[in-house]
Formats: structure tokens, sequence, C-alpha cells
């Protein structure tokens, strides 16, 4: 390009272009990479090397004008040539959405994401309103829109912008699980999102735009209780619908009685511990006498109180009485576990409400209920508000419902608390059981999560080549101790024990920030773990690097892909010539177009939170003073539940007691149990 530069008076020095001229790389090197770069689908580094190779310097021309040719290079088959013929057409026309976007600080992977979302109409979108980006693109945030906004010369104090910012305000909100905010509380968070270095928006011009927004159906006000000193409470339309709606359903199913013959079913129930040669407790005969005799039950307890077993004595006696089944649980690890103890199907909530890609739908729904006039929803604690919206409205109203979960686990990774409002609002029948029993007792694992429960410090042994316990405790009093407290695990206890650190040890942190937070630890672990090797495939995304081998997390809910927010995967697959990467998840495998690559993310460490209905045979709970925002008495109790043969905990006694005495649960803006009443 020449030109000159000049000052702008607003957006500063810019380039003035005079004349441009495009030139493709000259050289053969230049010319293969520039092929291999991932550019074009089908064409990877080694299938560059031949074609360049073959025709030298006239590539680029012979792709342009005579495609057909490329037939003529070893290994290149006509169906590949179609695919790489369709991918340089897209290319052209994704290269000046490209450019025009890159010239507004977005960057190469936002912009394909931008034209499949939007296709040719891309640069029209964007220059009208950039906002939009936040709502439609994963991994585009509000942050990322405004600055591309403010680069397009919309006013800070555009309505756009305002309004985007609420609705943003509004999103965050729900990813500490509110439902909705009230009107203070969204005033002075918004101000907060919208104020720049030469803009401060004002309280009452916030609450102007709040009407507007009312007025236009973008947002839903309802008058507050003394709770919330009579003032309005501002959802997001879906939210309001989904908490209003599940209530409705939820009075709708327990309106129908349920009848039963009760002496039958106590006899049942004598022959059937008979046989299973094991004792119900009194707790667990009552909660088998309410599932056959209530529309609805809820079974909650922590580890060792035998939900297990009275969930599987539920099943079989529903089976006795000739009820179709359906059993489903939020994770595909959870289903599969509630099926080998039911001996019964059970898939994920997801599956079992058949979603619907091409609608974006559930098939299951009022219309079209689930076939079936008994369901069991295990790990019910993970169902947030629009999961269990779905789940209730598929239920046909002559089923009946047993839910089952421990409450005193952390609340759903999405919005709402479902299972902790129906609890709360006392509408529905509920069996919490407390014993725990004698075998089960046995386990410090167990007896820790109980002591921590009732805000008593766990009995922790040190760690040692020898342990007796399944429940250890490492000193480390700094985060960088830690760090090499957890390699030093991994490399030498782990394995003498009899495990392998590859496959059955997950590492479970508060938080993802600092030197003890799960992005660092990632880094460490995969070096430790899988590091690199000629024979695996490598992709380099954004700061961190994954490898054939690694185990990810997804991100996010992939309706298309049947891949959900918190599902573990192994990385089994980097193709770079047909820019795919594979991950295998319990039972199958799933491809990810490299533009998608950033809905996974390294998972040897992971947050507590994310680890809800997973269960490892080895848990690494680091517990800092670092954290001390996110320490509390649910998450560790959460944490400590995920392990199953061992865990470990390393940091500091200081951060242990502060999360054991730490109740403060985060209230969530709720009010479906208020609805419910």
């Amino acid at each position: 390009m020449s030109g000159f530069w000049r000052e702008h008076p607003k957006f500063g020095r810019q380039f003035q272009v005079k004349t441009y001229r495009e030139t493709k790389p000259a050289t053969l090197t230049g010319i293969e990479k520039y092929l291999g770069s991932g550019l074009i689908k089908g064409v990877g580094p080694v299938t560059a090397k031949r074609i360049v190779a073959h025709f030298g310097l006239e590539t680029l021309d012979i792709i342009e004008h005579q495609i057909e040719r490329l037939t003529e290079v070893p290994g290149i088959a006509q169906k590949r040539v179609k695919m790489i013929q369709t991918t340089w057409e897209t290319q052209k026309a994704i290269k000046e959405v490209m450019l025009y976007l890159q010239g507004h600080g977005v960057s190469t992977t936002y912009a394909v994401k931008i034209y499949k979302q939007y296709g040719d109409e891309s640069i029209a979108i964007v220059t009208q309103n950039p906002y939009r980006l936040a709502t439609d693109i994963y991994g585009i945030g509000f942050v990322t829109a405004d600055a591309i906004a403010r680069n397009l010369g919309i006013e800070p104090h555009s309505e756009y912008r305002y309004r985007s910012g609420i609705l943003h305000v509004l999103g965050e909100a729900s990813e500490d699980g509110h439902c909705f905010l009230p009107q203070a509380e969204l005033i002075e968070r918004s101000v907060q999102r919208l104020t720049l270095k030469d803009h401060q928006p004002q309280p009452d011009q916030i609450e102007d735009c709040l009407q507007c927004m009312i007025r236009d159906g973008e947002l839903i006000g309802e008058k507050g209780s003394e709770q919330f000193d009579g003032q309005n409470l501002y959802y997001a339309p879906s939210f309001f619908q989904a908490e209003y709606r599940l209530s409705q359903r939820l009075r709708q199913l327990l309106l129908t009685p349920v009848e039963v013959d009760l002496e039958r079913v106590r006899r049942w129930m004598e022959r059937f511990v008979e046989k299973a040669g094991l004792l119900l407790s009194e707790q667990q005969r009552q909660a088998v006498e309410m599932a056959a005799s209530q529309r609805m039950l809820i079974l909650t307890g922590g580890p060792g109180t035998g939900k297990t077993f009275t969930t599987r004595t539920i099943v079989a006696l529903w089976k006795a009485m000739g009820k179709t089944i359906a059993l489903a649980s939020p994770t595909g690890r959870a289903a599969q576990r509630l099926g080998e103890m039911t001996g019964q199907e059970a898939k994920t909530v997801h599956r079992l409400l058949e979603f619907d890609p091409k609608s974006m739908k559930f098939k299951r729904d009022i219309e079209n209920p689930i076939p079936a006039n008994a369901v069991v929803v295990d790990e019910s604690s993970m169902m947030d508000l629009f999961l269990g919206h779905s789940m209730m409205k598929a239920i046909a109203l002559e089923a009946q419902l047993l839910l089952v979960g421990d409450i005193d686990q952390l609340p759903s990774v999405g919005p709402g608390n479902v299972l902790g409002d129906l609890i709360a609002s006392g509408s529905i029948p509920v069996v919490k059981l407390t014993e725990v029993f004698r075998q089960a007792a046995a386990s410090q694992i167990v007896s820790n999560a109980h002591r921590i429960n009732q805000g008593q410090f766990p009995y922790l042994e040190r760690v040692s080549n020898q342990p007796k316990s399944d429940c250890l405790w490492l000193t480390a009093e700094e985060p960088e101790h830690g760090v090499q407290a957890i390699r030093d695990l991994i490399e030498s206890l782990i394995p003498s024990l009899g495990f392998n650190p590859a496959q059955d040890v997950q590492v479970l942190c508060p938080m993802t920030r600092g030197a003890i937070g799960t992005r660092n630890l990632n880094n460490v672990l995969q070096e430790l773990v899988n590091p690199p090797h000629p024979s695996k495939a490598e992709l380099g995304r954004g700061g961190s690097v994954l490898r054939v081998g690694d185990r990810v997390i997804q991100l996010v809910n992939d309706y298309n892909r049947e891949v959900f927010n918190g599902d573990l995967g192994v990385i089994e697959g980097i193709d770079l010539e047909e820019q795919e990467t594979t991950v295998r998840y319990d039972q199958r495998s799933v491809t990810y177009d490299l533009a998608d690559v950033n809905e996974i993310a390294l998972a040897w460490a992971v947050t507590i939170h994310k680890s809800q209905g997973s269960e490892y045979p080895v848990v690494i709970l680091p517990m800092f003073m670092q954290h001390y925002m996110m320490l509390s008495r649910n998450l560790l109790y959460t944490g400590l539940t995920r392990a199953r043969k061992l865990a470990i905990l390393v940091g500091s006694q200081k951060a242990i007691g502060l999360a054991v005495r730490q109740v403060r649960d985060r209230e969530r803006y709720t009010l479906l149990d208020q609805r419910l009443k």
C-alpha cells in the first residue's frame, strides 16, 4: 500500500491509502506456507508440500484458473479437488470480510465465525449493530463488541450501546446463577459496565433505557416484595417465561392424586430386601412408600446415606407395578452410573428430551411428552432453570417423578437453584437421608464430607508412601509450593499407589486464575502427563496448545454436536489437512472445525463447579488463600465427594478452615420457590 499518514481529529493517527496492489507469496517456501496455513480445508502442510513440489511458482495461478489439474499431484483425488475448490471460493468471500474486520481489531478466528454466522451480510450487520456479535457468537463478549463499535465510530451514548450493555450485565449475572436483578443493582452494574474514560452514563439515563426496553419487549419487569424494598425486578424475557412456566407446570403435576395400595407396596418391599440381603432404614422405607404414592418426590442426602440403593429399590418397585420407566441425568457419566446401578438404560436429560438441531428445540414437550409413566432424574442439583423447565413440561400429567440429588452440593452451573427452590417451597414431598451406613462410614472421604457439612474440620492423614486413609493432606503454604507438590504427587506417589495419572487423576480447583488456578495447572500437568512427541499432532490456540491425548472439557452447550457444558473427553485426532479436531466423549467421537476449537479447553485441571455430576478415582484439591473469594463449605464438600477411591488436599490449613466456616452460599436471585408457594 502507498499513501500518507494523517491525524484524524477523532480517531488519531491513520494511514490514508492512495494505491494498493495484492501480491501473492513469491517464493516456493512462501507459497507452501500460505497453502498449508490452515486457510484451505483439504490442504494441510503435507498436501501443500506435494502441490508446490509439482507446480512450483505457478501453484496459485493453477488453483485460481485450472484447479482440475490438482489431480496431477499424487494422492489428490477428484473428491478432494472439489473440496479445495469450494473452500477457495468461500475463502475469497471471507477475505473481504476478514480484511474489513481485522481493520476493526477482530482476530482471524472470530472473522471466520462471523462469516459462518452471517455469510455475505457480515459487513452490513457488523456495521449497523456490532453489539449483535456479543449475543450471536460464542467467544465475542460485550467488551470486544464495544471495542469494534468504538472503532466504527458508534457514539458511547448510543441507545444500541446502552441496551446491549444492560443485556450483557443481565447475562453476566446469569453466569453467577441469577435469574433477574433488582433495579438498583442492575442500574449500578450497568453504569459501571458502560463507563468509559470520556463517558459516564447517569443512573436516570439507564432507568429511561430500562423503561424503553420493557416497552419493546426486550426486558420484563416485576414488582418485588418487601425483601427487595418493593423495587422493580428485571428479567430477560426467556428467564421470566422459564421460571413462571416451570412453576405453573409443577403445580399442574402436583394437582393429580396417585392411587396405590400401600399395604401391597410394604409386602413387596419386605420380599425385595430379603432377596437382596440388605436392610432398608426407616428413612429409606419412607422414601420408597412416598415414591409409590406421591406424584413427585425429592430424595436427597449426602454420600454413604443409601441414595443409590433407595433409588434402585424404587425403580424395581415401579417395574413390579408394570410402569414404563425413563431414567436420566444431566451428564453422560452420571447417566452411565445410573444405568449400571438400576440395570436399565439411562440417558442424558438432553437425549431423553430428544433435541432437534434443525428447530433448536426439544421434541419432547407438553404436546409430545416422554413415553413413560415413571421418571427418575439423578444428580438433579445440576439442573438449571432452563433444563428444569424443559424437563418438567415433557413429563406427562399422569406420570410420577423422582428427583434424586445432594442438596448440600454446589447449585447448578447455569442460572437458578431449581432443586433448592423446590425443597424451600414446601410444596413437594422431600425425604432427606441422614443415616450413614457402616460400610460407607469406613471411608474417610465419606466421614469427612459429613464433618465438613456440619462445620467441623476434616480428619486428614499426612501424605506418606503407605497411606492408611483414602483422604490425605499435603501442606503447602504458598501457591508456588502447591504447584510443585502437585507435580511430585503426579510423578511419584500416585503411580506408586497403582493409579494411572493420565486416566485416573482429576485436579479440581476453586478458580481458573492464579498460580494454583486451572489455567496455569493445565499447562503444568499437560507437560507432565501428555508431553509433546513427534507422533502426536498438536494445535496452538490462544496461548495454549491442544495435543492428541489431551483431556479436554466442553465449555458451551453445542446442540448440533450433542456435547454440553462440562462434558469431558480426550483428543483422539488433529487433522491439519482437513482442519478438524476429533474428541472422544465416553462412547462416541465428535469432530470440530478448527474455527470452533475455542469451544473446548484443556481439562487436566477443572473448576469444582465444572466437576459436578462426575466422579474420579483420584481427586487432588488445591486449597489456598489465593482463592479466598470462592472458598465455601459446599465448594469443598462438592470437590471432596467427587473422589471415589482417593482424595488428596494440597494447601494451607487456614484455607481449609475458611472453606469449612464459610456458609455464605451466594444468594441467587430467583423467585421459583415463591411462585410455587
